[in-house]
């Protein structure tokens, strides 16, 4: 382990060193103030690459022992007592505590336990301190946690100061201000916090503005379709105020339970370094235990920076009993892999149903005005809507999306008006609903009734999973500002139209648009008409997510994958789903034609998702935050015993369309499951026939073949050892290129890999093998961009390997066998081995050079070189390319062999790259039992159909 030394925030003394520990290199160990960590040389995966950043250990800060201030204490030291957060330079308390001392200079208070010295020269005594007072204020600071603001006032005999102290730096808290700056150094200080707290407020205010348009639109429109659906069948004949009220008092508590309690603030907290969702919380949990079934994880995958939060540890925590139970057996790491992909399968469905019922609600808003009577009609226009709707999400939604915001939030302010005019003008005794009273009187009224529709009291939650899922968009504070907002709108709507209906019950089945003034109805309406749109959009752009997420971890087909400037940055277009999505919306659409059946389907999808992420967040309760088991089941059972009550509501609507969730969510189940079981058996399969080095070693150097200039880039899954592919290139091809590198490309439990510690880059076989293995890692929410040049990264990194083995890291001068791996551009030498620039103006292999650099010519014959430019004028859009020339450095070289080395990679560069793909596919053996015939046809017929992922 390397050590370093990590510098104090706001230190005004010369204490403030705190020594951490640079992980896996002898890099900067951070403070926890600045949090700070540079990767260092000498890693602990390979040759001086460490891969992950400095620990940001607490350590001694000067004089003091507090390691969770910013401010440092000073040089002095504490001798009877703990010196905290104070500012001075040399001030130390010695029979006392020092607290928050703002003393410039030397002195300290020598008896009485006061703090340290206000003035230039210091306390003299016990009078001086009494002249002293600090005041300590704990606020609840909208940011991303809970922190402590200190607040000290200092009254000396001449003059008066004022120091903020804050212990992180993107903290958004009260500014207390009322005393001037004795110096201006407290001045600059004090203007620059304030400057920093301006910043910070607009980023977290624009942040949770955007999050509206984008977040919360799907919750924002159940005000739409929630009294419908549960006066529906029988309960249209009870229906009176004590009813009504009863109504809203199981909205109001459920939407504070559900969405305020368990997502606004404990899910989210449960995130996976930013990120939500079900996929997260699964990610989660097998970083810290072992619960992912694909063999391919690696050691080396734990010093990812982003493998573990910062300051966590896991090494004198004992291991759950539960932890070790899954661990044990792999049928229970199957049955959760079924669970989070019956989660998965759900959110697919909503994708679907959302846009449905989104759009027939509002749509049915023309039987009042437009008089429109027909239900052949509404569903007709509903369905126009809703294919202009997919076909915005195939054309790319960037233009527009400035525009939703804005339109959810006019959206929001009516329903808000319209809540407050109803209360006023109908029943403004509606508010004595608040109480749970009147739920027991709703299920006394209505009996079993009140229970069969108790799921269309669920609806007023759906859309709220979406502040976890899409969390790693604005994170956490944002979307609890933006919920704030949402909250009373929602609650004044729901109350207003609880008001409106218990004097007007026959308006139940039109209850939203009867309870609009005339003169506000169309412009309602309008609203209402492009809130859905933009509702529906972010639903489809989860979905496209999940599916995306999905396939990283094996459980989805190959599918292609879209990223362009069309699409807001960060989502994903997937062409097959978004079709598949709008065959299923418009089917349900014209099939069913009732928003309450729809409602039904609807509901069952979103309570499942719910459902899922309450139990797998339990687990992270007990097995990531490591609280006790019965922590974990107290959250499990109080949340998934209401969602239980819901769904036993539920079961009883299956015929009547809660059926359609189910069916789908089997299908998608089935296709998921198959196609990881057929990952997993490949993977088992290439592991077992992999080629033993012994064979490879016996060839030689030339592999038995000719080797020709080039570079050829093998794909394999294979993480470890040479693909059996290999050996049947080289009993099939009379020559193989010059310079050969075995690439796979995995997924890490992680929502990103910083780009530094993507590549892990090691050696097979003897130097003058020239075999290199490349290790691509990416995490579940990385999105593959045509931008980043993969083969001039490639090279970089392969140079900078060559260079770092020759410089001692390694203890065998000739290579291992199947050398250890790096991570070779956390280097602080990284880039300078190789020059690299833009070549225009020239043609590749020209025997132009730059200044301090070899030459080293192309190997291209003149007839290739021929037909390569007569491929280029057939395809213009090739000469918009960005061409990179490489160059090596012309600098003396311990081991001549390096040079040789690296001008052989540069000279297989600018041969040429060739991508050998090798081809497998899975076949049940003769004997086989039906079902696993049927798998693995059914996988065969996936790959043959599946396109790859772009």
């Amino acid at each position: 382990m390397g050590s370093g030394s990590g510098d104090n925030n706001n230190d005004s003394g010369g204490g403030g060193n705190t020594n951490g520990d640079g992980a896996n290199g002898n890099g900067c160990g951070g403070t926890d103030g600045d949090r700070g960590g540079a990767t260092g040389d000498g890693g602990d995966i390979a040759y001086g690459g460490g891969s992950s950043a400095g620990s940001r250990d607490r350590g001694h800060r000067g004089g003091g022992n507090d390691g969770n201030s910013d401010e440092a204490c000073g040089d002095g030291g504490d001798v009877g007592g703990h010196g905290s957060c104070g500012s001075s330079d040399d001030g130390g308390d010695t029979s006392g505590r020092g607290s928050y001392g703002s003393s410039d200079g030397d002195g300290g208070v020598s008896s009485g336990g006061g703090s340290g010295g206000s003035g230039g020269g210091g306390g003299n005594g016990g009078c001086e301190m009494a002249a002293t007072i600090v005041v300590t204020v704990t606020v609840m600071a909208i940011s991303w946690s809970q922190y402590t603001v200190g607040i000290h006032f200092s009254f000396p005999k001449t003059s008066a100061t004022t120091t903020l102290s804050l212990s992180k730096p993107k903290t958004l808290a009260l500014f207390c201000s009322g005393f001037a700056m004795s110096s201006d150094v407290s001045r600059e200080r004090g203007a620059s916090t304030l400057v920093e707290w301006k910043y910070q407020c607009k980023a977290l205010l624009f942040l949770a503005y955007q999050s509206l348009g984008f977040l919360f639109g799907d919750l924002s429109l159940s005000p739409l379709y929630v009294y419908q659906s549960i006066f529906s069948g029988r309960l249209k004949q009870v229906q009176n105020e004590d009813a009504i009220f009863g109504a809203f008092s199981l909205i109001f508590w459920t939407l504070s339970i559900i969405s305020l309690l368990k997502y606004a603030i404990i899910m989210l907290s449960a995130d996976d370094n930013g990120e939500g969702g079900i996929v997260a919380l699964y990610s989660h949990l097998c970083r810290n235990a072992k619960f992912c079934l694909l063999p391919n994880h690696q050691a080396s995958d734990e010093e990812l920076s982003t493998y573990r939060k910062p300051g966590s540890s896991n090494r004198n925590i004992p291991p759950s009993p539960l932890k070790k139970f899954i661990e044990k057996h792999k049928s229970t790491k199957t049955v959760l892999l079924i669970f989070v992909l019956l989660g998965a399968c759900m959110v697919i469905c909503v994708g679907a149903l959302m846009p449905a019922i989104s759009v027939l609600s509002s749509v049915e808003g023309l039987k009042i005005e437009a008089k429109i009577t027909n239900s052949s009609m509404v569903s007709l226009i509903s369905c126009v809507l809703l294919i202009g709707l997919f076909v915005l999400q195939h054309r790319g939604s960037y233009k527009v999306a400035f525009t939703f915001p804005p339109i959810i939030i006019l959206w929001l302010l009516s329903i808000f008006m319209i809540g407050t005019y109803n209360v006023v003008k109908w029943n403004p005794r509606v508010y004595q609903a608040l109480s749970p009273y009147y739920i027991y009187k709703f299920f006394r009224l209505t009996g079993k009734d009140g229970w069969t529709n108790l799921g269309g009291v669920f609806l007023c939650v759906t859309g709220t999973e979406a502040m976890f899922a899409d969390l790693g968009y604005y994170r956490q504070a944002p979307v609890r500002v933006a919920f704030c907002v949402i909250y009373p709108c929602l609650v004044l709507q729901y109350m207003g139209q609880a008001a409106f209906l218990s004097k007007n019950l026959s308006a139940v089945p039109i209850s939203f648009y009867a309870s609009i003034p005339d003169f506000l109805f169309w412009p309602v309406f309008v609203v209402a008409a492009l809130a859905v749109i933009v509702a529906s959009q972010a639903v489809i752009s989860s979905t496209f997510s999940i599916v995306q997420q999905c396939h990283a971890f094996e459980c989805f087909p190959r599918v292609k994958a879209v990223h362009s400037r069309r699409w807001i940055p960060g989502q994903t277009y997937i062409p097959e789903i978004n079709w598949i999505l709008m065959i299923i919306s418009l089917a349900v659409t014209v099939g069913l034609g009732d928003m309450i059946h729809i409602g039904f389907a609807y509901g069952i999808a979103y309570l499942m998702v719910v459902f899922v992420t309450t139990c797998l967040t339990s687990l992270v309760i007990n097995l990531v935050w490591h609280k006790s088991l019965i922590v974990a089941l107290a959250f499990a059972l109080f949340f998934g015993s209401i969602e239980i009550l819901f769904l036993s509501s539920y079961c009883m609507k299956i015929p009547k369309g809660g059926w359609i969730p189910l069916m789908l969510s089997a299908v998608f189940m089935v296709v998921m499951y198959v196609w990881h079981y057929g990952s997993r058996k490949k993977y088992l399969f290439d592991m077992h026939n992999k080629v033993s080095m012994r064979s490879i070693l016996t060839l030689g150097p030339s592999l038995g073949i000719v080797r020709v200039p080039g570079m050829g880039l093998i794909y394999t899954e294979l993480a470890t050892g040479v693909p059996a592919s290999f050996t049947h290139f080289l009993t099939n091809l009379p020559a193989f290129y010059q310079v050969v590198v075995f690439v796979c490309v995995k997924t890490v439990p992680v929502p990103s890999v910083p780009h530094e510690e993507r590549y892990l880059i090691g050696r097979i076989g003897p130097k003058s093998y020239r075999m290199y293995r490349c290790i691509v890692r990416n995490g579940y929410k990385d999105v593959y961009s045509h931008e980043n040049d993969f083969e001039n990264d490639l090279v970089m990194s392969i140079a900078e390997f060559i260079q770092l083995e020759a410089e001692g890291c390694s203890g065998n001068v000739d290579g291992s066998v199947d050398g250890r791996m790096a991570v070779v551009r956390t280097s602080g030498k990284f880039g300078t081995r190789l020059r690299m620039s833009e070549s225009a103006g020239f043609e590749e292999g020209s025997s132009i050079s730059l200044p301090g650099a070899l030459t080293v010519t192309s190997s291209k014959s003149p007839t290739l070189k021929k037909l390569q430019a007569m491929y280029e004028q057939e395809s213009p859009e090739l000469n918009t390319r960005r061409r990179i020339r490489f160059e090596l450095l012309n600098i003396i070289y311990k081991d001549p062999r390096v040079k040789e080395e690296l001008m052989e990679l540069v000279e297989a560069k600018r041969a040429g790259a060739a991508y050998v793909i090798g081809h497998s596919h899975v076949k049940a053996k003769w004997n086989s039992s039906f079902v696993r015939s049927l798998l693995s046809t059914s996988i065969l017929f996936s790959e043959k159909t599946a396109g790859p992922l772009q």
